[in-house]
């Protein structure tokens, strides 16, 4: 029977934590003066705030951490009846098929009957803001899938990252705290950029890998459409006979990875706080339903055995490399939720729901949000009854015992509200079907609050990560890092990070510390196990792994009276057949009159339509319109916007006037002849060779 892989013993007194935080610690006494005792609510003083108490080193976190169950109980109750994070949702309906059976591994039929069509419930997220924000800040998004299967429901509940910020749930409110609004002013509302977040960090350095994914291309997506899932933690499978595999969950983008710059996510927020909602909301009305391929990694004990980090650590990844990713299945989003209060915003998802053949593992992570996610829906949505609400009902038959409580919708019938029970024949009873933990055994190492050794580096996974980026990706973190820092008002916060780059990237810290204007580059922190350099991961990258495809994307057409009508008619069908959309863009919204007489009308008016919202951009324009439009600032600004953010640019002899007026010269991607298959060769991807020539990057 599998076990878990046993870590090494600490080399510290039980109590201990053996994973550090490093340099950093002094910096609790930074701000001067005497720091009293932390305490519970209860007054009783906290001698470890950092870890869970767990049966042993590697084992499963204790229900009686009583200090662990009241600060996540106070953090999940913070708020009501909005979510304390992931606020901000957007979701769908659909469904999941399996293509590939898992029954060699698991009993689970969602995972084992091949061509059944589960529904599902899927809601994307930002992690910081409130419900009231932005849909496009540099943020994780969250990626929560619930399935409703014939043996009930299973909630996938991840991130667009397959990492976290911290290893252990007892530091999930302190890192949630630092990164949402500073408590004395209330700002800044949705962003990482202030001196508490990057405060946390620089005193935590477990947190460095997640800093490389959050300052990276993968917080700023293009689309839900286009952003990767993951379960994050490693899972268990169990098959028949309670044998156990262990498994981590990906959610891979049929249209591909795609993501912004940051000048075009910022002028994103001005242009339609909703983009990103808005986005798939009209793919979907349109019948261009979103796509994702569920892949798994499936790795044994002896072979997690022999990886030089723990899978058991949720700031650690599985190179593709080591595990490849096998496809199992398919999901499509394809009905909008047909009222957003009482589907999006009372969805209520839990790690814990999980159905028979699939089980958990002992990330101390995971096992704390196995009891935070449920506490949370208590409070938000009302009482023990939220599962009646019909969102997050089973569709597979379901009975128990639970009576009564808040907001009961279900009428019990029969005298028997407990178990055993001889007085009705058809009350429920357990089932020998039912769902089992694995037998995991567990280390003899006694209950203490501490982390195993295999947890103690830092930054290995991070280097892994950024030397795996593209030359383009690497300028982008650099670029980020030196934003974000740049906002932070505490030198010595700032110098403790440039110390943690060090151990990341050498060259990455010294760009970083010259973007600074640092005189000099700050020492590293000592680290509690030295940085290993791992082999490059492609399948970290996005720019290399980019569809070349106008599949899904949007392409604007900006068009004035007199507009060439069979130019513009045989750019839109060659738009569509390539499976984009085609967006019409005209000084009025009414549209323009044509060289033909038609009148064609706009999809947006010029001046609330910037080129932020569309993939490439097409200017069809006569003489008259191109002169007149180029002492229009908003038409000027669409054109230079676009060439900004490295779209394809197609423009005609009348809109040359308007290039023009935008200093906009021609290069691979600015198509002045052949605006039809020039230019959607162009459009398929961006110019990144073209960022290094108008923009400063790090």
């Amino acid at each position: 029977m599998a076990t878990q892989k046993k870590p090494a013993k600490p080399s510290k007194k039980p109590g201990a934590p053996t994973s550090p935080r490093g340099a950093g610690d002094e910096r609790h006494d930074m701000a001067g003066g005497s720091h009293p005792p932390l305490t519970t609510n209860q007054g009783i003083p906290v001698a470890d705030n950092q870890n869970s108490l767990r049966a042993a080193a590697g084992g499963p976190t204790l229900l009686e951490d009583f200090i662990l169950r009241e600060k996540i109980t106070h953090f999940d109750h913070e708020r009501i009846p909005e979510r304390i994070v992931h606020a901000r949702g957007t979701a769908a309906h659909g469904y999941f098929e399996l293509k590939k059976s898992l029954g060699k591994y698991t009993t689970a039929k969602v995972l084992t009957e091949v061509g059944v069509r589960t529904p599902v419930f899927t809601r994307f997220s930002t992690v910081a803001g409130g419900a009231g924000s932005v849909d496009t800040p540099r943020d994780v998004r969250g990626f929560a899938v619930k399935f409703y299967t014939s043996e009930g429901n299973w909630d996938l509940v991840g991130n667009n990252i397959p990492v976290f910020f911290i290893q252990d749930a007892m530091k999930f409110p302190d890192v949630v705290h630092s990164v949402k609004m500073e408590p004395d002013r209330a700002f800044p509302q949705a962003a990482s950029a202030h001196d508490t977040f990057w405060d946390f960090v620089s005193l935590t350095p477990e947190t460095m890998h997640m800093i490389m994914w959050a300052m990276s291309d993968r917080t700023l997506p293009r689309s839900l459409r286009t952003i990767e899932g993951f379960g994050v933690h490693s899972f268990r499978l169990l098959d028949g006979a309670g044998r156990s595999t262990f498994v981590k969950f990906h959610w891979r983008p049929v249209l591909g990875i795609q993501s912004t710059v940051w000048d075009e996510a910022l002028k994103l927020q001005a242009a339609d706080n909703d983009f990103h909602r808005r986005d798939l909301f009209e793919a979907i009305e349109a019948g261009a339903f979103p796509a994702w391929d569920l892949g798994v990694q499936v790795f044994t004990e002896e072979q997690a055995a022999e990886f030089p980090f723990d899978h058991l650590d949720p700031t650690k990844l599985i190179p593709e490399e080591t595990i490849p990713l096998t496809i199992i299945g398919r999901m499509v989003l394809d009905r909008w939720p047909d009222n957003f209060f009482a589907e999006t915003e009372q969805v209520a998802y839990c790690p814990a729901n999980i159905v028979p053949g699939i089980d958990f593992s002992d990330d101390p992570l995971l096992q704390g949000r196995l009891f935070s996610y449920l506490d949370t829906q208590l409070s938000r949505l009302g009482g023990p009854n939220f599962h009646q609400i019909p969102i997050n009902a089973p569709k597979c038959p379901f009975a128990n015992l639970q009576r009564d409580g808040h907001m009961q919708m279900a009428v019990p019938k029969g005298r028997v509200n407990y178990e055993p029970s001889s007085l009705q024949a058809d009350s429920p009873r357990e089932t020998p079907r039912g769902f089992r933990s694995h037998a995991t055994p567990v280390d003899a190492g006694g209950k203490q609050r501490i982390r195993p050794e295999s947890f103690a580096d830092h930054y290995s996974q991070a280097r892994l990560f950024f030397r795996s980026q593209s030359k383009h990706e690497q300028a982008h973190i650099a670029s980020a890092l030196v934003f974000e820092l740049s906002k932070v008002q505490t030198p010595h916060v700032r110098d403790a990070i440039v110390g943690h780059l060090r151990h990341v990237d050498m060259a990455l810290a010294e760009r970083v510390a010259n973007g600074l204007g640092m005189a000099q580059l700050p020492e590293a922190p000592p680290a509690s196990v030295a940085p290993k350099d791992m082999p490059p991961s492609p399948a970290l990258r996005i720019i290399d792994r980019m569809r070349d495809t106008l599949e899904g994307r949007v392409v604007g057409l900006l068009v004035d009276e007199d507009s060439d009508a069979a130019v513009i008619k045989a750019l839109r069908k060659a738009i569509e057949r390539e499976g984009a959309t085609a967006k019409i863009v005209a000084p009025r919204v009414g549209g323009a009159t044509l060289d033909d007489g038609t009148l064609l009308p706009a999809d947006g008016q010029l001046a609330g339509t910037p080129s932020v919202v569309f993939d490439a951009i097409a200017l069809l324009l006569a003489d008259d319109a191109g002169k007149r439009l180029a002492k229009e600032a908003a038409a000027v600004d669409f054109v230079r916007d676009a060439f900004g953010h490295l779209k394809a640019i197609a423009a005609d002899t009348g809109a040359q006037a308007v290039l023009k007026a935008a200093g906009i010269g021609r290069d691979a991607g600015v198509i002045d002849a052949d605006l039809t298959e020039a230019f959607l060769t162009a459009a398929r991807t961006r110019q990144w060779d073209r960022e290094k020539k108008i923009r400063t990057l790090a």
